[in-house]
């Protein structure tokens, strides 16, 4: 047989018909825009809670309460936000429950210490934490319920207790009031003993049992919205004209607002058959 004819080989031939195994390229995991918008909005109030903090030590005081109501305003949107995109996830719920804490129980008793506490030495270092505590327990409680499936329907339209962003607006409101009023009379809202009680009292509204309005969930009859409408026209141009006056007017509307809480409750609460319970075997 002749050198262009080879004798073929059977091993090697086998070998040669066998082609390395090729590493499958894994796709770049994709993420929706709409899933991270919300936890922008997150970020940014908490980048504004934080902002809130160095404002107070510079001692810029409107600059530091306005960057609380911009927390707020950036709060209030994100859980709008993620139902309207559909962006929920476990990821931002608890992104959100960190960042309230730190808005809306860490920033301003800070704020309020650096104002008015900081003549009062360790007893106003102790209510400032003391608030801060009772934030975390009322966000840890408000996380809790969410998954009690047992509660009524018309439950949702309450939160229990007031909520972190009102009650940061609550404990400021010394320090709002005190950016409308002369300055000899600016020294009375920043006594420390005015400002000790505000802050006790505003952390024993995070952690009681009071019922305030969800006004997310409230509905309201058709005949009601155009007047609710004219309303709102006027508050924005109210906001826009003497923003902090506006504020306190909300935040004094808001605490007229639980009687009235209280009273829709227990009408819920009476109209709502009991259980009958199990007898013991």
């Amino acid at each position: 047989m002749s050198d262009t004819d080879p004798t073929p080989n059977p091993d090697k031939d086998a070998g040669a018909a066998e082609p390395a195994p090729r590493r499958r390229r894994r796709g770049l995991r994709v993420m929706p825009i709409n899933k991270m918008i919300p936890n922008m909005l997150t970020l940014g109030a908490l980048a504004a809670g934080m902002t809130g903090m160095r404002f107070a030590l510079n001692e810029r005081w409107e600059a530091a309460a306005f960057s609380i109501l911009i927390a707020a305003l950036l709060d209030t949107l994100d859980g709008r936000v993620a139902r309207l995109l559909k962006g929920s996830s476990k990821f931002g719920a608890e992104l959100d429950s960190l960042s309230d804490f730190i808005c809306f129980g860490v920033a301003p008793a800070m704020i309020l210490y650096h104002w008015a506490l900081e003549d009062a030495g360790r007893f106003g270092w102790f209510l400032v934490v003391l608030f801060a505590m009772c934030c975390a327990m009322r966000l840890a409680r408000f996380n809790t319920m969410l998954e009690d499936e047992k509660k009524p329907v018309w439950a949702g339209r309450f939160f229990t207790g007031v909520p972190a962003p009102a009650g940061a607006g609550l404990v400021l409101l010394p320090m709002i009031l005190s950016f409308q009023v002369p300055e000899d009379i600016v020294p009375y809202l920043q006594n420390p003993y005015l400002v000790s009680v505000v802050l006790v009292a505003c952390g024993g509204l995070f952690v009681s049992t009071l019922p305030t309005f969800s006004f997310k969930n409230m509905k309201m009859a058709r005949a009601w919205m155009m007047p609710l409408m004219i309303g709102v026209a006027i508050l924005a141009a109210f906001v826009v004209s003497d923003p902090w006056l506006a504020l306190t007017a909300i935040l004094v509307l808001y605490l007229a607002s639980f009687p009235l809480a209280m009273r829709s409750y227990l009408w819920h609460k009476r109209r709502t058959p009991t259980e009958p319970q199990e007898p013991a075997a």
